[in-house]
């Protein structure tokens, strides 16, 4: 990470939220926590109060988010044309709609319907969501110059709200777990329903609509409409964002590793008990829940290509920890796990802010709603390549998963800083254009 330039204008005080983006962080909140509180559940709702066998759920879920992938480019081309927020709000209530749907079904023509419903609702969230907060952190700065927060530390932010949610309904869905009633799997569908619809009126009446007009050219006509059906061509020529892209790829597929290994990893591996793996994550989603905010104040002040780079290397040790790790007592075992794991806790904090704003900040004026969309195919394809990634290379053996990642990651960093010279200069930091380092 290099040193922040000297040049930077100074700042009278320190940058804080705005009361619109106090009521966004909210929405935030309460739309992780609604998430938080069924994910767990996904499958185990549909076994405890339907007839449907556990396979044809597996299809039915599979399916209804299989019919959701095509959604970000349709969602981008809308979120360029009218703005993010009222998709993020349609994003909520079709949420709120799905979950409540899910309490009074029963077949499998229901549970395909309701989850579909949620698929969609997930997917065009995540695909508008981050242009959302960059309008918002925009308009924000253009009305407080100086005393607004930057967009990485929005994005930053908003990482840390919803860790923080999900954290917190994970915690309120074990106790559903332990008691087992239908009633009261039936009210955490409508606990969820409502976190989302009362996330969506946050947005809607609180947060104030940041969308900019699109610039006009000589004739008073809008400049971008004629090239708008060639948006997404353009998009796909331009190398330095899909190699931006396929490097985010890798930097996804990293940040899923730990939850969706760790505990094969304590099991088999170190052959220690169940509860090593919940404290980790617990760890690891607290200090990322109270530490998002003070990093985020910090790292906009370097280059976001060597922030990544940064966090690209810290993920190259993590993963190379996991693969030494061996049985042993179980104090040592404890402390390595914690200590590895705090190398990952500290390149997720880094990653999740600079690879937004960086994506953000690439795109060109008029379409920064579709190349976010484009970036969250980034997300979807590292969830679709996880688990078959962990599976096939440990059936080999319980290091290689961890030593192809170590790898990786390293190359990634060497590529990253090619990378760096293609990208827009403006791009790289927020404010003004960054010079070489």
């Amino acid at each position: 990470m290099n040193a922040p330039d000297s040049s930077l204008p100074s700042q009278p005080s320190a940058p804080r939220r705005s009361r619109g983006g106090a009521a966004l962080v909210t929405a935030l909140v309460v739309d992780s926590l609604g998430n938080g509180l069924f994910l767990p559940l996904s499958l185990v709702f549909f076994l405890q109060l339907t007839d449907v066998p556990l396979a044809l759920l597996g299809l039915l879920l599979t399916l209804a988010n299989a019919v959701t992938l095509p959604a970000p480019v349709w969602v981008g081309t809308l979120v360029d044309r009218f703005g993010a927020r009222p998709l993020v709000v349609a994003a909520q209530l079709l949420q709120a709609v799905g979950f409540a749907a899910y309490a009074l079904v029963h077949g499998p023509v229901g549970v395909f319907a309701a989850s579909a419903l949620v698929a969609v609702g997930v997917r065009v969230f995540w695909s508008s969501v981050f242009t959302a907060i960059a309008e918002h952190a925009e308009a924000d700065e253009a009305a407080r110059p100086g005393q607004a927060w930057s967009k990485d530390t929005w994005f930053s932010v908003a990482n840390g709200a919803r860790t923080a949610g999900l954290a917190i309904g994970g915690l309120a869905t074990g106790v559903v777990i332990a008691d087992g009633r239908d009633g009261t799997y039936v009210a955490v569908a409508y606990a969820s329903a409502v976190c989302f619809g009362v996330a969506a009126l946050l947005i809607a009446v609180v947060v104030p609509s940041r969308h900019r007009t699109r610039p006009e050219d000589t004739a008073g006509q809008p400049a971008a409409a004629e090239d708008e059906p060639t948006g997404y061509r353009a998009l796909l020529r331009d190398r330095p964002f899909a190699v931006l892209t396929a490097l985010n790829t890798v930097y996804a597929l990293t940040s899923m590793m730990l939850g969706l290994a760790l505990p094969t990893v304590v099991l088999t591996v170190l052959e220690a008990p169940a509860w090593l793996t919940a404290a980790v994550l617990a760890g690891n989603a607290a200090l990322i829940a109270v530490l998002s905010a003070p990093v985020g104040l910090r790292t906009p002040r370097y280059r976001r290509t060597r922030v990544l780079a940064v966090a690209a290397g810290l993920w190259t040790a993590w993963a190379a920890g996991m693969a030494l790790l061996a049985p042993g007592r179980l104090g040592v075992v404890v402390v390595v796990v914690v200590s590895v794991t705090l190398l990952f806790t500290a390149a997720e904090l880094l990653h999740a802010p600079a690879s937004t704003a960086l994506a953000a900040a690439a795109a060109p004026d008029g379409a920064r709603g579709r190349y976010l969309a484009v970036f969250q195919y980034s997300f979807t394809a590292a969830s679709i390549v996880a688990p078959a990634f962990f599976t096939t290379l440990a059936s080999v053996t319980s290091a290689l998963p961890w030593l192809a990642l170590a790898a990786l990651n390293a190359v990634s960093v060497v590529v990253l800083l090619r990378l760096e010279q293609r990208l827009p200069a403006a791009a790289l930091r927020e404010g003004p254009a960054v010079g070489p380092a």
